[in-house]
């Protein structure tokens, strides 16, 4: 197995596990530097990532979850309809400051629908939102200008905040390199690929430091490692009090949410799924 991918893979299991931030890194930086100067496949030097990080917490121990702040989205009875069909029919959700709730469903049940009402842009028929904050917003598409470069993305956002030029530009580096993209150069928007632009969408989104952010399926095109990336760097929004809501229909991620809201039918809306950590409302 690749050091690298092997490397990340450590971290997200250590961060899955709640270990402290520092100590983390000072695993993951031992780890690497023995792997650089003893060489070696990690899997057989320390096994698989999963086990070596269960060992690292039996041995260390992990930080206490921190406690959820006030109520950031509140979104109460949310109905739609399309004509004569229904598309989300009493939908309600609870989000805290420091939690991250996934909506989850089979296609075409109104997940991005619910969430655009969420962010204010679709207009519910009954049932009303309330937003404490700031709020930040990726669509599952779209949301960037073709001719236009990342640096210029970012000096956009941060001139809707009063910041400068050059802090914009480089918050927006910064933003992006947590995702392993490099995003200085002179490549227009329209002549990124798939996930690069879905990054800079992601990275646009964050740049406010939001209160609430909503992100609808945002990882559409990423690899596996920036796909891990992404779940660190929710990881630490919510252990920095950011309140998310994540539309995915990635189940294998739902252990690292706190609320889990299905929007199938036959699922009864606002559910709380058994064995989420801290099973927390």
């Amino acid at each position: 197995m690749n050091a690298d991918y092997w490397l990340r893979a450590l971290t997200a299991e250590l961060h899955q596990r709640r270990v402290a931030p520092d100590a983390a890194r000072h695993v993951v930086a031992e780890a690497a530097t023995h792997l650089r100067e003893g060489g070696g496949d990690p899997w057989v030097v320390f096994g698989p990532p999963q086990q070596y990080a269960g060992a690292i917490v039996e041995s260390i121990g992990t930080a206490p979850p921190p406690r959820p702040g006030p109520v950031r989205l509140h979104a109460d009875g949310i109905t739609k309809r399309y004509g004569r069909r229904t598309v989300l029919r009493d939908a309600s959700l609870t989000v805290r400051a420091g939690q991250i709730a996934a909506v989850v469903g089979a296609n075409g049940c109104g997940k991005s629908t619910f969430l655009r009402i969420c962010a204010g842009l679709m207009s519910p028929d009954a049932g009303e939102v309330t937003v404490s904050g700031r709020l930040g917003y990726c669509p599952q598409s779209g949301g960037t200008a073709d001719f236009l470069l990342a640096d210029e993305h970012f000096v956009l956002i941060g001139a809707g905040q009063g910041v400068a030029r050059g802090p914009a530009r480089r918050a927006g580096r910064v933003a992006a390199r947590q995702l392993g993209w490099e995003a200085g150069g002179d490549t227009q928007a329209r002549h990124l690929s798939g996930g690069t632009r879905q990054k800079l969408n992601l990275t646009m989104s964050t740049l406010s430091e939001p209160d609430v952010l909503l992100l609808d399926e945002p990882y559409q095109g990423f690899d596996q490692g920036t796909y891990v990336n992404f779940w660190d760097q929710l990881g630490r929004l919510r252990d920095a009090g950011t309140a998310i809501v994540v539309v995915t229909h990635l189940l294998n991620q739902l252990d690292r949410v706190d609320i889990v809201l299905d929007l199938t039918p036959t699922q009864p809306s606002g559910w709380v799924a058994p064995g989420v950590r801290g099973g927390r409302p």
